[in-house]
């Protein structure tokens, strides 16, 4: 092959499978939800994906926490854009809009959103990613779970902000409990109707108590900042708390008994889809529309492996989970997986 025929070759190879600069490091930005970094929840799950990418892949990172009920949000992710960035991520489905319009008026910029509001969206730009879970799948084990260890045939559930993300993970846990344990009742409240919800950790325990004054021994939260009121509820109480987003096993240690309350966390891994994310604009990868993690997905980061979604053993609730338990749980992971057990994404579904 003569030079310039093997030269006019490669660069066609190149753009057919992706450009990628290996000379150029990245500008990634990424601008919290309400709550903001150290909820202990998802902000926290989306920063340690950024720290990961930093880490790894050699990127320049940079974030921005939202004001007062998060009305700044599209004033933060434009300044993000217009500031060199190649990636701009949003936390949380509030910003869908926001995304979306300033993805319209920077085309040379890229864009995800974490659990974007897709059907609110409209026709998605080129330029932005719709970062999205089958939350209902990992609310599934965990309800399995809560449905296996209650001994009152109660469990509850206290969602966060009315709508249908937090109606995903209802739907999983209800459909898991009654799985595991058919004659169990599942009784669910929410915090409010704004977004707020997310953040008002009282509410959340004033919510814990009336459940469980109604018999919940186990409750499950999906509500952001606000379920460290349930946590809270837990420990004066001594029922069980599940956890959500990260693992918020540690959350229900009561230092006075030595006892923990944290039956397990639904650990639906941000940092997981904020790493991959990032990992696929180095690599050249990265496609615009929607992209949905689950039980089946994972990433290797040195000898761990983790799933998009999955359930949280540690050393804060090893004592609450015995071995058939666990052992169980993993059985209705591969089921889920392997379509034996179909998981309902709403609760009209149910």
């Amino acid at each position: 092959m003569k030079w310039g025929s093997f030269v006019l070759a490669l660069l066609l190879l190149t753009s057919l499978c992706g450009y990628v600069d290996a000379q150029k490091k990245y500008k990634v930005g990424l601008v919290f939800d309400v709550g903001g970094r150290g909820d202990k929840s998802f902000n926290d799950a989306a920063y340690r994906g950024l720290e990961w990418a930093s880490q790894r892949l050699d990127v320049e990172v940079s974030y921005a926490e939202p004001g007062p009920g998060g009305a700044d949000r599209e004033i933060l992710v434009r300044r993000m854009a217009s500031s060199g960035k190649d990636l701009v991520i949003g936390v949380g489905f509030l910003f869908t809009q926001p995304i979306v319009s300033t993805a319209r008026a920077y085309p040379n910029v890229k864009f995800a959103c974490v659990d974007m509001d897709v059907g609110s969206a409209g026709q998605l730009p080129s330029n932005v990613v719709a970062l999205t879970f089958r939350e209902q799948e990992g609310s599934f084990v965990v309800g399995a779970i809560a449905g296996m260890k209650t001994r009152s045939n109660s469990v509850g559930f206290v969602g966060g902000m009315v709508g249908p993300l937090i109606d995903r993970f209802e739907a999983g846990y209800t459909a898991g409990v009654k799985y595991a344990n058919p004659k169990c009742r599942v009784m669910s409240v929410y915090a409010g109707d704004s977004p707020m919800a997310f953040q008002d950790p009282a509410r959340g325990y004033e919510l814990a108590v009336q459940l469980n004054s109604q018999g919940c021994d186990v409750i499950y939260h999906a509500s952001g900042n606000t379920g460290n009121g349930v946590f809270k509820a837990a420990k004066e109480r001594s029922f069980y708390a599940i956890g959500v987003d990260s693992n918020q096993n540690y959350l229900g240690y009561d230092e006075s008994s030595g006892r923990n309350w944290a039956l397990t966390s639904m650990v639906k891994r941000v940092d997981v889809a904020v790493y991959l994310v990032i990992e696929d604009l180095v690599n050249g990868r990265f496609t615009g529309g929607v992209r949905e993690y689950g039980l089946k997905d994972f990433v290797k980061m040195g000898n761990e492996t983790y799933r998009a979604l999955d359930f949280a053993v540690d050393d804060y609730n090893k004592s609450n989970l015995d071995a058939e338990t666990i052992k169980k749980a993993n059985g209705i992971i591969e089921k889920i997986v392997g379509g034996e057990i179909r998981v309902p994404r709403s609760t009209k579904d149910l």
